[in-house]
């Protein structure tokens, strides 16, 4: 379909009303004014419209001549965009990359990265995406992300996936001051935690089956939608249950959750980086290497051996 509009011609109402005529346009755009005149007046034609008023010594925008400028300046940038983002892919940049954090780790573990990242001026949009459990794993097998941080080794789905371990996660078993197990007898035994309800993050995963960890088979539940509410219920004294050590310290800190012994302890979980073997791309590769660095998460996670 003829569109009237082309982006030659915005390009002349530009350069014209930066310049402030149309003699200094024709300079800036290397052409005879003549050709400006004549781009001008064929773009009133086929619009039907007056562009500029011609009332005065110098001719001025009309009201329709500023909006089309407005709107118009806007496609240019989007082709400038546009153009500079093709010859990104060419030479091997995505334009979007996606990558899934286990809610295990906060976002802001993820910022440096990124930030880094953008200050290499690259037009890749940076997608972060908080994933529960097994939906780390989820999201990354039906492609919904591009790279996986936080991933746990229980949950892996049959593939061909690459892993680094980042490190481990070590777990207490948290609850509020006022709550009654705060002050039941250490160990806390199975009978007394399941009088409770447990306060559970739900996994995310809408394809691999979903897992829960840390609560007994007869216990009753408050489901939220990740850690971070899961850690603001338990600090409202709503539920109970395991928390990651790193992410509650400040509110052991304050006295707004407690540590309490439990006679069946539970382990440190290791956590992966993981990517889709075979898969390449400049902006995966960049993010691949940074995020598989330990000091990333030296707040967040115990350390251990980097491998592959």
């Amino acid at each position: 379909m003829h569109t009237a509009i082309t982006i030659d011609a915005l390009k002349v109402l530009d350069a014209i009303d930066r310049k402030g005529s149309f003699a200094a346009a024709a300079n800036a755009l290397f052409r005879v004014p003549s050709a400006i005149s004549y781009t001008v007046q064929k773009l009133e034609e086929d619009l039907g419209v007056d562009i500029f008023d011609r009332s005065g010594h110098r001719a001025i925008l009309t009201p329709a001549g500023k909006y089309l400028l407005n709107e118009g300046r806007a496609l240019l940038e989007a082709t400038e965009a546009l153009a500079h983002t093709t010859r990104q892919v060419a030479q091997g940049w995505e334009t979007r990359l996606r990558i899934g954090f286990n809610s295990l780790l906060p976002a802001e573990a993820l910022f440096p990265a990124v930030q880094e990242f953008y200050q290499l001026g690259l037009p890749v949009e940076v997608q972060l995406v908080e994933e529960v459990f097994a939906g780390t794993w989820d999201a990354l097998q039906a492609r919904r992300i591009d790279l996986a941080v936080g991933a746990d080794q229980m949950s892996r789905p049959a593939g061909a996936f690459t892993m680094r371990s980042l490190g481990r996660v070590p777990f207490v078993f948290a609850v509020a001051p006022h709550h009654p197990l705060a002050s039941e007898a250490q160990p806390l035994s199975e009978d007394a935690i399941t009088r409770y309800p447990a306060a559970v993050a739900a996994d995310s995963s809408r394809n691999l089956p979903a897992g829960t960890a840390g609560i007994f088979q007869r216990q009753r539940t408050i489901t939220v939608s990740n850690i971070d509410q899961k850690i603001a219920a338990q600090v409202a004294g709503l539920g109970v249950g395991w928390l990651p050590l790193p992410r509650i310290r400040q509110q052991l800190e304050d006295g707004a959750l407690v540590v309490r012994d439990v006679a069946q302890p539970r382990d440190t979980l290791t956590v992966h980086i993981v990517r889709r073997s075979g898969e390449q791309g400049k902006a995966l590769e960049w993010f691949w290497e940074r995020l598989s660095q330990p000091e990333l998460y030296q707040d967040w996670l115990e350390s251990e051996q980097l491998t592959d």
